[in-house]
């Protein structure tokens, strides 16, 4: 069993179907959604942790991605930086997450494995480094 975040992008055709319940059902996936960003009649984004067997959560991937659903692992969605950073803390102050945190050395650490896309890292970072493509 393994968890993994990803980020569905979905057009307004698919807002019909009842797809999370084909994922649990079907295909034995428990799905936790992290964010949602949904507008009836448009497209929409979705932050969902999948957990499940790696074989059942290809084959639900799959299956969205037959329904037009993009599917992007959360890690490909996020960046940072790393090399402009200055270790202020700045970000860390704000990530409630805990993805974002400082080491005994000040050094920033970023586990995007934590991150919930709640783009508050964004603001905080003076220096502008993060990116994060949630639409």
């Amino acid at each position: 069993m393994i968890k993994k975040r990803f980020v569905l992008s979905f057009p307004p055709q698919s807002g019909d179907k009842p797809l999370s319940y084909h994922l649990v059902k079907e295909y034995d996936i428990r799905i936790n959604i992290l964010k949602a960003e949904v507008y009836p009649g448009k497209r929409g984004s979705l932050l969902l942790e999948l957990h499940g067997k790696v074989v059942n959560i290809e084959k639900g991937i799959d299956y969205l991605e037959k329904h037009h659903v993009s599917c992007e692992p959360l890690d490909k969605k996020i960046t940072h930086q790393a090399e402009k950073c200055i270790h202020c803390g700045n970000c860390t102050a704000v990530c409630f997450a805990g993805a974002l945190t400082m080491d005994d050395s000040w050094e920033l650490n970023f586990d995007k494995a934590k991150c919930v896309v709640c783009e508050l890292c964004v603001t905080a970072c003076p220096l502008k480094l993060f990116n994060i493509d949630f639409n």
